[in-house]
């Protein structure tokens, strides 16, 4: 993958104390600065591939447009420093930006402070409207296909991997990113892009599953997420609120369903 992976040199050393020197794939993780309207919005640590995706992605899931048609552009610079993205947003959206930056200025100067902070950093989650009527054995099916469909990961063991899956298990597509939050902003992004949803379909993530990965998944409305490693007490809350069936642990020999 372009952008995603250099090779690095390191010194091998064996437990007889034999070194080598070999080389091998690393991951690169970068800074993108992300712009909207000409405002400075974040600076997220991520693998520059698939930006356009995650720069969609990343607007649907801080809440600043409702659909990738009110995205006008997305520019992507690359400078000595890092990359930038600069997003375009509709003229209708301009309220919601301002409003959301002046909470995160808020945010960065005193840390989530306040009663006002706290309910803006758990706002309600909408209830997801598809269904998925997924059984068991599709889950483990996507599981069994997931590793062969990670070619960054299989390269440097570095990243993590977002995957949309059919109701009988088959991945249709994946991102890859060392941030699990931007592989599923990448994800959802290339799914808004292409005007595609779940489709009776789910997500599958190969982290943990904390909260921040349950609310994408709601504002994307993803009737069911099924992550390789475990939840956390707020993401097993907010799933509950947002209706999405859970799936947790998910390995090849079990997987543990988070009851509603």
């Amino acid at each position: 993958m372009d952008n995603a992976a250099l090779p690095i040199s390191f010194l091998r050393t064996t437990p007889k104390g034999e070194d080598s020197e070999v080389s091998r794939a690393v991951a690169v993780e970068a800074p993108v600065s992300v712009e909207f309207n000409g405002i400075g919005y974040a600076v997220m640590m991520a693998t520059p591939a698939d930006l356009e995706d995650f720069a969609t992605g990343f607007s649907l899931s801080e809440r600043l447009v409702d659909n990738a048609g009110e995205i006008v552009a997305i520019d992507h610079h690359h400078s000595a420093a890092g990359h930038i993205l600069r997003i375009s947003l509709a003229a209708s959206r301009s309220d919601t930006l301002l409003a959301r930056v002046r909470h995160r200025v808020s945010d960065s100067s005193c840390g989530l402070c306040g009663i006002e902070n706290l309910e803006q950093a758990l706002r309600p989650l909408p209830r997801v409207t598809a269904a998925s009527e997924v059984g068991d054995a599709a889950i483990f099916e996507a599981i069994g296909r997931l590793r062969g469909m990670q070619p960054l990961n299989r390269e440097t063991g570095a990243v993590h991997a977002a995957a949309r899956c059919a109701s009988d298990g088959t991945v249709i597509s994946v991102r890859e990113d060392v941030g699990r939050h931007n592989a599923f902003d990448k994800l959802v992004g290339s799914m808004a892009r292409a005007n595609e949803g779940w489709a009776g379909g789910f997500a599958l993530l190969s982290s943990r599953c904390s909260y921040e990965l349950v609310e994408k998944a709601a504002l994307s409305n993803c009737p069911m997420l099924v992550t390789i490693s475990a939840p956390t007490t707020l993401a097993v809350e907010r799933a509950r609120e947002a209706g999405i069936r859970l799936v947790v642990l998910a390995r090849a020999d079990a997987i543990l369903t988070v009851s509603p």
